[in-house]
């Protein structure tokens, strides 16, 4: 079905070039956009109504493909239109081979210290130009960061000030700005376990699970063996998108654990709960496909899932959850970290299970058993004279 809508926009976007006598390697973004126009206008005119919100996906993944074919990449990368713009592409690509080459940084943090980057370079070049670099100066910083500011917590806010530094510190060694500002960028102050994570109760968990098990298609088998797996073991979103079907043993009933922050390997035993949602979904669910992935998605391209977040806040949705803070797959973590210091299992084993080099980085779920802190509260002295 999907091959087939595939190749039908395919094969319109074609007839609508050949009409206009458009090439299909000379196809620019602008030319697309105005096809999907008047696709638009077409379904009104046919059923009386506009699309529905996410109806422009389909066609224009079958479209992008084609043009990838044609053209080797898709969306075609962006010329410069003045000077600014070719300066802000030309630094980019310098930094982005700093940050590859010498500091060795991986894809994701290249990725995320590039946006910033780019935002900052368009944001400045637009206000001075490219003969303005040069001369920027602390109040410009001061600037920007006010302008981030607006919208972002202080941890975010630390973040991007974290990744400006980083950029004017390259900008310096480069010779694009006279002096080093990146000193004078300053960063909200976070302090050691400010603030208390949500987590779930066990009756919340088995609350998620019932619906989502309740759920018999391709995607309801796929996200009830996720959540089988963030409840039973605490993984990390990237371990459980990462997971192959080599990780799996199922003779010896052991998997494999890729933790994504160390990049060391844990053998965990295959507990049957989550054993056989895994299956089950293997057998009925999973889409035929030569990816190794374990977790695929539902709908073509089939590739691994790129992120968990939307996934479980939809299943906490559907069971009636709400959380107080973040609903996304950490929050299972949480709660299996507390549920094991619950029935007294050492803080190094509970640091083992979810793949922490040191038991520091376990220490954070010790605030979330609260009424187990308050059970072996100490009194305060002269605590009765102050009542």
């Amino acid at each position: 079905m999907v091959v087939r809508n595939y190749c039908a926009y395919a094969r319109g976007f074609l007839d609508h070039l050949a009409q206009r006598n458009i090439p299909v390697a000379d196809v620019t973004e602008a030319q697309v956009e105005q096809y999907l126009r008047e696709a638009v206008a077409l379904f009104q005119r046919r059923h009386g109504r506009l699309p529905g919100p996410r109806w422009h996906q389909i066609p224009c993944a079958g479209i992008h493909a084609l043009l990838r074919l044609v053209q080797g990449r898709w969306p075609p990368a962006t010329n410069a239109a003045c000077a600014a713009d070719a300066l802000r592409f030309a630094i980019c690509n310098e930094y982005e081979a700093w940050l590859l080459d010498e500091r060795g940084l991986a894809r994701p943090s290249i990725h995320a210290l590039l946006w910033e980057a780019r935002h900052f370079l368009a944001w400045h070049l637009e206000r001075c130009g490219a003969e303005g670099l040069m001369d920027l100066s602390i109040d410009d910083t001061d600037r920007y960061m006010d302008l981030r500011a607006l919208k972002l917590t202080r941890s975010s806010l630390k973040s991007v000030a974290e990744r400006l530094r980083s950029l004017l510190r390259h900008l310096y060694r480069a010779g694009h700005i006279a002096t080093d500002l990146s000193p004078h960028i300053i960063a909200p102050l976070l302090y050691a376990y400010e603030g208390v994570p949500s987590i779930l109760e066990r009756d919340q968990i088995a609350a998620v699970l019932e619906s989502a098990r309740a759920d018999r298609t391709p995607a309801g088998l796929r996200d009830y063996a996720i959540l089988q797996l963030l409840a039973t073991y605490g993984l990390r979103s990237g371990e459980i998108r990462n997971l192959r079907i080599e990780d799996i043993d199922w003779r010896s009933e052991t998997i494999r654990v890729r933790h994504s922050k160390t990049g060391a390997c844990s053998f965990l035993p295959l507990m049957v709960p989550a054993g056989e949602a895994v299956l089950t979904y293997l057998r009925s669910g999973r889409p035929a496909t030569a990816a190794r992935e374990v977790f695929i998605r539902t709908r073509a391209p089939y590739r691994k899932l790129e992120k968990l977040y939307s996934l479980v806040r939809r299943r906490l949705c559907d069971a009636g959850i709400k959380p107080p803070g973040k609903c996304g797959p950490h929050i299972f973590r949480h709660a299996r970290a507390v549920e094991m210091l619950r029935t007294s299992v050492p803080q190094k084993v509970i640091g083992d299970l979810l793949g922490h080099r040191s038991t520091a980085s376990t220490a954070p779920y010790l605030k979330l058993a609260t009424e187990d802190l308050r059970a072996i509260a100490l009194d305060v002295p002269g605590a009765e004279g102050l009542a």
